[in-house]
Parts: C-alpha cells; structure tokens; sequence
C-alpha cells in the first residue's frame, strides 16, 4: 500500500499545476485571441498563420510547467535530487537578480512615474507589462549562477565523488541540468516569439499614455513605392492610426519615368477610409514641376480625396518599426512586405532580427554546457578557477553576440551567420569542457600549465 500512496503524492503537483496552468489559458487566451483579431483587421498584410499561432504557443507556455513537473516525477532518485538542488538555487538567484533589476529601473524611471496622475497604477502596468521580457533578460545569468552555485556545493559536500564511486558518470549525473536547460530554451523561445519583444517597445508608449503626452507609433518614416513611382515622408504616426486616426505631417513625392520631379504634395493631416480605400488629404499643398520652368503651387482649402492609391497606413509605417521590438509574426510580415515592393528598406535589421529570435532562446541550453563542467570540481582548492573562467566565458559570449548582431545589421555579415555564430562557437567548446569534465582532465591545468624543462642526458 505505501507504494500507491508515493505515486498519488508524486503525482499531486502535476495535477495542481495542470489545474492552475488550465486555470492560466482560460484567463489569458481569450484576450490574446482577441489581440489577433484585431491585429489581423488593422493590418489585413500580416502573416496571418504566424498570427494565429499565438493563441496555441500562450498555452503551451501556461503548461509547460505541467510537463516540468511530469518529468520531475518520471526521473529517479539521483535525479530529483539534482533537480531540488538546481532549483532551489535557480530561484534564489532569480529573486535577487529581479530585486536587483527592478530596484535600479524604478530609481530610474521614478520621475517619469511621478508625472502620472495615477502613480500606483502606471508602475503596476509599466512592470507587468515588461515582465516577458525581463524574465527573458535575465533567465541566462540566472541560470550561470545557480548551476556554479549548485554544482559548486555538491562538488564541496563531495556528493558529485561519491554519485560517480557509485557508479554514475558525470554526463548521467548532468542529465537533469541538460533537461532543465531545454525547458528554459523552449520557455525563451515562446516568450521571444512576440511577447517578450512587444514588451519592451510598449514601455515608452504606457509612460507617454500616463504622462498625458501624444502617443506616437513611428515619427519621420519614408516609404518609397517603386512602382508608381511615389515617395511617401510621414512626420508621425498616431497611436490609433489603424484605426482611421490620421497620419500627422506627410509630404508625397511623385516623379516621372525619366525619374524627373513631377509634383510634390504637403499635407498637415491625412486619412486614409478602410471601407472605400480613399485616401483624405487636409488642406493638401501641390507643387508641380515642369522641366525648365518654375514650379506652380495650388493651396486648397477643401480636402483632396485620392481613390486609386494602393498604400495602406499599415504598409507606411513598415519602414518605421524598430525590428529590436518586433516578434516572429510581425518580422514575417515585415519582410514578405518588403520583398513584394522591392526593398522599401534595408533589410538586413530585420532579417538579423528574424533569426535571432530563434538563436536566443538556445542561449539558455549553451549556458548549461559551459557552467555545469565549470562548477563541478574535485579537488580540495574549491570552484574559485572554474566560476573566474565561467564568468569570463559568459561575459565573452555577450559581447560577442553584440558584436554579431550589429555587423548583420550592418549588412557585413549574414543575418543568419551573425545570429547563430556565437552559439555555435560557445557550443563546440561547452561540449569540449564537457568531454574534458568526463574524462576528469584538468582543462584549467592544461591552459596554464608551465612548460617543462628538458634535462639534457
């Protein structure tokens, strides 16, 4: 009978945490299918299958810690251990690091905060908002610490000796740390699909809502159309411009074949009727340009209507959008829109943007195979050489994805090669360290080892 009740009380939290993440879809999945609906009528270009595709990935997200704790159940004795141990210095790790973070923004943006009219409110919306992306800023660092941490005091209790006198290798032992690592992966790779980076670009706006300030989506945008030869420069986007608010301070520029300047149009405001497809120009300024001869300026008082204009607000605003706040849906649609009108943009951001926000997510399982090596140790001198090393490598590994993503923004490099390449490099000599660790060689030693003075005979 005692065996019954330890798998009723091992399978007691994944049936609580299965009514809580059911409990998370029924809350949050309704509005986010709403949010699709009304992206996909504001702009009816979007990747509509990438779109649709968010509802199913929220509620993967909400039970992915359901299949967490399944796994934690199906695993052995050694292995939640190691997994208790992991995550207990996971979380304590964490909760500094939020700490540590939200206490510094807060000082930062206090006067912001200050200026709202409702201060409690507006820093309840500010952080919760941001929080995908913070968990996503800071899940790698956390996860390098905890592993150094609980590596580091396994290896000092000699728990990890006497596991592999057991008979357990340092990859069976590992295997937990390894699993966890990609559940971390397949957490940051949801939230980067789109929360996670549309988080970050809505702080400016839920600050400027507070504040009273005019909202705008993108300000000095140029959108060029090839193929009818027009050039269109919007001062700003309002934030309801999907919705039929106008586009503030547009100038459109019209040339010939021969690429002369046939006429120039000043507007302060223009509306584009999402149900006729007209376009309403305020108070339209028109400079026409003859060859040899001095341009004719026609000021109307009365609104210019335009009905055979293919341009949409949500094709003006492409080139404005800032692909660091983009997710995949909107980075799909970003680039088949630029694609089908012939390069109104660079598209290098964006397809560096694109890749990275796969690339990212592995960042999580990359860090696994460099701290756990590095925190295990057998010898009596402790971890003090193995976390220096680790958390040079991890710093390295910053800086040269940094570096990375700006050259295939640049265009130097290629978007994929500039998104990928720092894990790629970072997985190869983690799984050296792996091998080093497994076969109990001393790559510490190995690097720093003095040379050997050769007696003659």
């Amino acid at each position: 009978m005692i065996f019954p009740r330890i798998a009723r009380s091992r399978l007691a939290i994944p049936a609580g945490l299965a009514v809580l993440g059911a409990l998370n879809c029924a809350f949050l999945i309704p509005g986010e299918i709403a949010s699709v609906q009304q992206q996909l009528k504001g702009f009816p270009d979007s990747d509509v299958l990438a779109h649709q595709a968010r509802p199913l990935i929220l509620a993967a997200l909400c039970l992915l810690p359901v299949i967490t704790s399944f796994l934690y159940t199906l695993g052995g004795t050694m292995d939640r251990y190691i997994a208790r141990q992991f995550a207990g210095s996971f979380s304590l790790c964490f909760g500094a690091l939020v700490t540590i973070w939200f206490l510094m923004d807060f000082a930062d943006k206090v006067g912001d905060f200050q200026g709202s009219n409702h201060v409690l409110q507006t820093v309840v919306t500010f952080y919760s908002t941001r929080l995908p992306a913070v968990f996503l800023l800071l899940m790698p660092y956390s996860l390098l610490l905890s592993l150094l941490h609980s590596m580091g005091k396994l290896s000092s209790s000699r728990e990890i000796i006497a596991m592999v006198q057991a008979g357990r290798s340092i990859a069976r032992i590992t295997r937990p740390l390894i699993i966890a690592g990609l559940l971390l992966s397949a957490l940051a790779a949801g939230l980067n699909y789109h929360w996670a980076p549309n988080a970050e670009g809505r702080q400016n706006e839920i600050l400027a809502e507070a504040t009273g300030k005019i909202v705008t989506q993108a300000t000095n945008v140029i959108f060029r159309n090839p193929s009818d030869r027009r050039l269109w420069m919007i001062g700003a986007f309002p934030q309801d411009y999907e919705k039929g608010a106008p586009l503030l301070d547009v100038e459109i520029t019209l040339t010939r074949e021969d690429k002369t300047l046939q006429s120039r149009i000043s507007t302060p405001r223009a509306s584009w009727d999402p149900t006729n497809h007209h376009w309403t120009l305020q108070n339209p300024i028109i400079r026409t340009y003859q060859p040899g001869l001095a341009p004719t300026i026609d000021a109307k008082s009365e609104p210019l209507e335009l009905d055979s204009w293919p341009e949409t607000p949500w094709q003006l605003i492409k080139p404005g959008l800032s692909p660091a706040f983009l997710g995949i849906p909107d980075l799909n649609s970003w680039i088949r829109e630029n694609l089908k009108n012939g390069n109104f943009a660079n598209p290098s951001p964006y397809l560096t943007h694109w890749h990275y926000r796969w690339a990212l997510a592995f960042t999580c399982l990359v860090t696994v195979l460099l701290a756990t090596p590095l925190g295990i140790h057998f010898s009596r001198r402790g971890p003090r050489g193995g976390v220096f090393v680790a958390v040079i490598l991890s710093a390295l590994m910053l800086l040269i994805s940094n570096i990375s993503i700006a050259l295939g923004e640049s265009g130097t490099l290629r978007p994929a090669l500039a998104a990928w390449l720092p894990n790629l490099a970072f997985t190869l000599l983690g799984i050296y360290l792996f091998q080093q660790r497994i076969s109990n060689g001393s790559f510490l030693r190995q690097w720093f080892k003095a040379p050997q003075k050769v007696t003659p005979t």
